[in-house]
């Protein structure tokens, strides 16, 4: 059983900021089983009380996941004063505190959860857990010879130590599969660029066991199902 302020409630729920819904429960838009409520500081209880403002029913949900096949030319953050975000890309959302788990860069498409679960976030994004994320990458020259070698050997992409082993599939001369084990800033360019190539096109298929559904199009997004929500946390494995 968990209670919230009702004002809180309503907020969370991305009914307006926490003063807009004080102002709509004052003026009498908001009822609670039936009742209407001018109270910003009535307890609520999410698993019991039924909520609505102006008549329209407000279901309370803790947690949201979401799988979004990013596209392109949009950025991997929750505002931005340039770009279009990937949460204006969920329009079925019911919270107003999604983030998306990690980045992609702004012409990197593929899979990205984006979730309020801050918990889950920690698990899959601390450099001391390796959690794999493969890439489908397409270069401009052919992949060197020995280049899944010296993936695994670690690569010098300009920092303090040499990247974490990864494994490399070459698939055509040009394009490739990767997997690695961190999230270094433009990780997999620079990696490619230490062996004399360059990225044209990047697209992440997994992360951790959430795998991109690829009926999923480019751009569209779905919720986790409850059985990839419990994989993710490593109920069940």
């Amino acid at each position: 059983m968990t209670k919230l302020r009702l004002d809180k409630y309503l907020a969370e729920m991305g009914c307006g900021t926490r003063s807009q819904v004080k102002t709509a429960i004052r003026k009498g838009r908001v009822k609670v089983n039936e009742e209407t409520v001018t109270s910003p500081e009535k307890k609520i209880d999410t698993g019991i009380d039924q909520v609505s403002l102006d008549d329209t029913q407000i279901v309370y949900v803790a947690m949201e996941y979401y799988m979004l096949n990013k596209p392109a030319g949009v950025v991997s953050a929750r505002e931005d004063g340039k770009y279009p975000t990937v949460l204006e890309l969920i329009d079925q959302k019911q919270r107003n505190d999604l983030f998306p788990v990690g980045r992609l860069d702004l012409d990197t498409e593929g899979l990205l959860l984006i979730t309020n679960d801050g918990a889950l976030c920690h698990e899959l994004l601390s450099p001391k857990k390796h959690v794999k994320k493969v890439y489908y990458v397409e270069v401009d020259k052919e992949i060197p010879k020995g280049a899944a070698e010296q993936f695994q050997n670690g690569v010098d992409i300009g920092e303090e130590k040499l990247t974490l082993p990864a494994q490399l599939e070459v698939l055509t001369p040009k394009t490739a599969r990767l997997t690695i084990q961190e999230g270094k800033f433009h990780q997999v360019k620079r990696m490619f660029e230490a062996i004399g190539t360059n990225v044209l096109y990047l697209k992440r298929l997994s992360m951790g066991t959430l795998v991109l559904d690829s009926s999923l199009p480019c751009g569209q997004y779905r919720p986790l199902t409850e059985m990839e929500i419990r994989i993710l946390k490593g109920e069940y494995l």
